[in-house]
């Protein structure tokens, strides 16, 4: 089975049907994807592009880190 991520779906959702990218997010530089009540609420409606911009963090990086491990991604 394929795990395709869409970027432009809300963070919260994306981390719903793969919780493996939890830490993966954290690693790149989105240390408060481990709060429960962040994901919950600022996760419902920020996307990897738009969380990438507020960050500071290249989204190149985090495409290029994600199908490093194992993700084909939908832009």
């Amino acid at each position: 089975m394929s795990k395709v991520l869409n970027i432009q779906q809300p963070v919260l959702q994306l981390c719903t049907e793969y919780p493996e990218i939890i830490p993966i997010m954290k690693q790149l530089g989105f240390e408060n994807i481990t709060n429960p009540t962040m994901l919950k609420t600022a996760g419902r409606v920020m996307t990897l592009p738009n969380g990438c911009r507020m960050k500071g963090i290249s989204l190149d990086k985090v495409i290029q880190t994600f199908e490093n491990n194992g993700f084909t991604i939908n832009k």
